[in-house]
C-alpha cells in the first residue's frame, strides 16, 4: 500500500527530464511504492510548441508515450504520468488538451484524464499573465479508476482550486486524488498547502500532489512542496524546493474509520452539481 510522489524541476530537454524522472521513479519503486504520481508537464515543460509534440505523441513518433510504457514495465510500478498534451483521441490534428494518463505495471494504459479547468489568470511574479488556454483545449471528463491502492480520482494542478470537481469524485467511489501540479511561486506560497488540505478534509481521501519546484527557463519559478497528504487533512510528508521523492503508505483502516466517525457524505444537504459533459470510470 505504498504510494509516492516525485517533485521535478523540469528543463527545456525532453530526453534530460525523462532521464530524471526515472531514477526519481528507481528510487519510490526500491522503497517498495506501488504507485507513483509525476509532476505537471514532466517532460516537456518550456520545451516549445505544445500541438508539435501532441501530433509527434498521437502519431507513435514522440518519446514520451513509449518511455511511460516502458518504466511503468521495468520498474514494476504503476504511474500516473504527470501531464503531457496530447490531442483527443483519434483526432491527431486537433488542439492539444492537457493529458493526464494511469499506466499499470504492465506497461499499458488504464485510463486517460483531460485537465478540466485552464489557467487562465493574472499573477504578480515576472511573468505576469498566464494563458493556458491558448496553448490547450479543455477537458470534459471526470475520471476515477481502479488501482492496486485504492481507487483513485484524476486531477491536476489548477483543478485544485474547484471543490465540486473533487466531491464529484469523492461520490464516483475515489479514495485516493492524484494532483500533479506547476503552481507558481506566488500562487503556491499563498494557497498551495491549504487548498491540499481543504481538498482532503473535504472528500476525506489521500492527496498525491506531484509538483514543479524551483527554476525553469525564461524566469519561471515553481513552488514545489510536493506532499502527500491523508483523508484527515495531516500532512505525511512534505518536501521543498529542488527534486526529490516522498513515500508514505496508505492505511485502507484508519480511512475507513475516519469515513465511518464522520460521514459528511451522507450529511451533505447539496447536491455536486453535474459536469457538463461525459464521466468515466474504469
Amino acid at each position: 500500500m505504498q504510494i509516492a510522489v516525485v517533485q521535478m524541476t523540469s528543463q527545456p530537454d525532453i530526453a534530460a527530464n525523462l532521464a530524471t524522472a526515472f531514477e526519481r521513479l528507481e528510487h519510490a519503486a526500491s522503497s517498495g511504492a506501488v504507485l507513483a504520481v509525476l509532476p505537471e508537464n514532466f517532460a516537456t515543460l518550456g520545451c516549445g510548441d505544445a500541438r508539435a509534440i501532441a501530433r509527434a505523441e498521437a502519431r507513435g513518433e514522440g518519446p514520451v508515450l513509449p518511455w511511460l510504457s516502458r518504466a511503468a514495465k521495468d520498474l514494476g510500478l504503476w504511474l500516473v504520468g504527470g501531464t503531457l498534451p496530447l490531442p483527443p483521441e483519434n483526432q491527431p490534428d486537433a488542439k492539444p488538451r492537457a493529458c493526464s494518463l494511469l499506466i499499470d505495471a504492465d506497461g499499458q494504459r488504464v485510463a486517460r484524464y483531460d485537465k478540466l479547468h485552464l489557467f487562465d489568470a493574472e499573477v504578480a511574479d515576472s511573468r505576469g499573465r498566464y494563458g493556458e488556454s491558448s496553448d490547450y483545449d479543455r477537458g470534459h471528463t471526470l475520471v476515477v479508476a481502479d488501482t492496486p491502492v485504492g481507487r483513485l480520482g484524476m486531477t491536476v494542478c489548477y483543478d485544485l482550486r474547484f471543490a465540486e470537481l473533487y466531491l464529484a469524485l469523492r461520490e464516483a467511489g475515489a479514495e485516493l486524488l492524484s494532483v500533479p501540479s506547476a503552481f507558481t511561486a506566488v500562487t503556491g506560497e499563498a494557497h498551495w498547502r491549504p487548498l491540499l488540505q481543504a481538498r482532503a478534509i473535504e472528500t476525506q481521501c489521500y492527496l498525491l500532489a506531484a509538483a514543479q519546484g524551483g527554476t525553469h527557463p525564461g524566469g519561471r519559478v515553481t513552488h514545489g512542496h510536493s506532499a502527500i497528504v491523508d483523508p484527515w487533512g495531516r500532512l505525511l510528508s512534505v518536501c521543498q524546493d529542488g527534486e526529490t521523492v516522498l513515500v508514505e503508505r496508505r492505511d485502507p483502516a484508519n480511512q475507513a474509520a475516519i469515513r465511518q466517525r464522520m460521514p459528511v457524505m451522507r450529511h451533505r444537504r447539496f447536491t455536486v452539481p453535474r459536469l457538463r459533459g461525459d464521466s468515466e470510470s474504469v
